[in-house]
């Protein structure tokens, strides 16, 4: 049976489920407090008892707020010492007034002029030729700190204090702003809405999506977390489709931490992880936490010595790099979450670096399983961005490798990377983000408007929250080999050989795929926050071998 046909989850969830959709409810303040009684005497690893230490901060901070100044007040006031009153004669001496000159008023200052706030607007429906990039402002050649943009860290939680959390490039306002500054368009903003919703009108009633449901639900959430979509009343149009995408995730995860549903080499795994730290990074929902955490645990246990990873993070000589990508992302965005408490995370994130740099050729390029070079050498590169090394003599001489690779549907042969341009390209733009500079410019001009125009349109498919039918659109890979499967129903897409569009066939778990890829490709601008440098985190490894195998990703299956 394909996961596309899985029933609806039953009434009765499991424990960590049921604990992070209580956080959802609207509690009657009674009720609030029948709950914190019964969960502080709860065990403390538990959701009850994390929720009672939760309400109690929340409900005596205000109180405390404003009792501890009339305290100190009260205080300073008793310890003022009583003084004396003492009579004292004061000579006083009458004088005759006398006459003072006018003093010329100052005429009235001019009234301020009223500033006008004008928002950034972020719903584009224009034509998909509205390519129009802003010139990009990066210093030249000056690489980009990987840090993730941060937005509205606890919109989601219930609370009588409302903290709007860290806001950067995600918001609404900033996403133009970064766009205008990085180099992006009104028409690739206009694509990523009608690829969010194009994602938005094919997720399953179960939440899931079509295809590997682990792996695809983990890539689309992260399309919707990218643009700033979370379970927050704020988000009106995507808010449900990313609160039933993160149920989905929470109650398709086992008590130990990994997924019930997977593929055979389990990319779904730190897909999902990534997701999940991801959406913890920014609700801040304390069962979100849990997830992630007993997620990250099999990453972290699954690393080897040298710092890489092998299919289903078992503990052999193997080290894939398709795979360690994955890996990587995922420590890296449990690792900025900042406070999530996972056993030797750190170590694994620092020792990371170790395991691309196993397959680095040292001419420039990645390999598959041992030093190469090919369409995998973007994920090194940005990886070893990722993680802090981003000035290795690796990177640098991969960018240089790089700089021959093209961006184009037609001609995606022609650098020779192999059969899955998509997932090439997905890791190569983000690469040259993170470079900046001149190869950013150039690879900007190159994949935005190539992107925009090859997505295929649906007009007025969808109406959005105010009933307006909107635009949704798709894309399918160019080339008939990037997938060897999928699920959710075959469908016929255009591909590209030798120059030319032919039919092929494919499945909606494929073009799930294809989509979230490429739509987080056009979100690049805005999904980190440029300014910030991190440290480099570098190690020696001595290595030795030569190939130019290449890699078929199938993770849809």
């Amino acid at each position: 049976m394909s996961d596309s046909n899985l029933p609806v989850p039953p009434v009765e969830h499991d424990r960590a489920y049921m604990e992070m959709m209580k956080l959802f409810e609207d509690l009657s303040f009674s009720e609030r407090i029948k709950r914190t009684i019964n969960g502080i005497n709860q065990p403390k690893d538990s959701g009850e008892y994390k929720f009672a230490v939760l309400q109690l901060q929340r409900m005596t901070g205000p109180f405390l707020a404003i009792v501890l100044p009339i305290i100190a007040v009260a205080f300073l006031l008793t310890i003022e010492t009583t003084q004396e009153f003492r009579s004292q004669v004061v000579a006083v001496e009458v004088i005759d007034p006398t006459d003072t000159p006018e003093i010329e008023e100052e005429p009235p200052p001019p009234p301020e002029e009223e500033f006008e706030f004008e928002p950034v607007d972020t719903e584009f429906d224009g034509p998909t030729e509205n390519f129009n990039p802003q010139e990009n402002t990066f210093a030249n050649n000056e690489p980009v700190s990987p840090k993730p943009a941060e937005i509205n860290s606890v919109a989601i939680i219930k609370s009588p204090i409302v903290m709007r959390g860290i806001v950067g490039s995600r918001s609404p306002g900033q996403r133009g702003r970064a766009m205008s500054e990085f180099g992006g368009s009104a028409g690739g903003e206009a694509t990523v809405m009608r690829a969010l919703r194009w994602l938005k009108a094919n997720q399953l009633p179960n939440g899931s999506w079509p295809g590997q449901s682990t792996a695809m639900t983990g890539m689309a959430l992260l399309c919707y977390l990218a643009h700033g979509e979370t379970p927050s009343p704020d988000c009106v149009e995507f808010g449900p489709t990313v609160e039933r995408g993160i149920r989905y995730l929470v109650d398709n995860q086992n008590e130990n931490g990994l997924f019930k549903s997977k593929d055979d080499n389990n990319y779904a795994h730190p897909i999902a992880t990534y997701a999940l730290c991801e959406a913890y990074t920014l609700t801040k929902v304390p069962m979100l936490k849990e997830a992630a955490e007993k997620a990250l645990v099999h990453i972290v246990r699954g690393q080897h010595p040298n710092g890489g990873w092998d299919y289903n993070m078992r503990q052999t000589e193997r080290d894939d790099t398709s795979y360690m990508g994955w890996c990587a992302q995922a420590v890296k965005a449990g690792h900025m979450a900042g406070d999530l408490e996972v056993p030797d995370l750190d170590k694994v994130y620092k020792n990371a670096v170790n395991g691309f740099k196993v397959n680095a050729n040292p001419s420039g390029g990645f390999g598959y399983t041992s030093r190469g070079a090919g369409g995998l050498s973007g994920v090194g590169v940005l990886c070893m961005q990722l993680l802090g090394a981003a000035r290795e003599p690796e990177v640098a001489a991969t960018l240089s490798y790089l700089d021959d690779a093209t961006f184009s549907f037609e001609k995606w042969k022609s650098k020779g990377f192999g059969a899955s341009p998509v997932y090439y390209w997905y890791y190569i733009t983000q690469a040259k983000f993170h470079a900046g500079g001149d190869r950013w410019t150039s690879w900007n001009k190159q994949f935005q408007p190539e992107l925009i125009k090859r997505q295929v349109v649906i007009k007025d498919a969808i109406a959005d929250p105010e009933g307006k039918m909107r635009d949704i659109g798709y894309w399918d890979s160019p080339s008939n080999g990037e997938h060897g499967g999928g699920g959710g129903g075959a469908v016929d897409a255009i591909r590209w050989e030798n120059g030319a569009q032919i039919v092929g066939k494919s499945t909606l778990g494929a073009r799930v795929q294809d989509t979230c890829l490429s739509a987080l490709q056009l979100m690049v601008y805005y999904r980190y926050l440029p300014t910030f440098k991190t440290p480099e985190v570098v190690a020696d490894v001595d290595v030795a071998v030569e190939d130019e195998d290449e890699v078929k990703i199938n993770i849809i299956r």
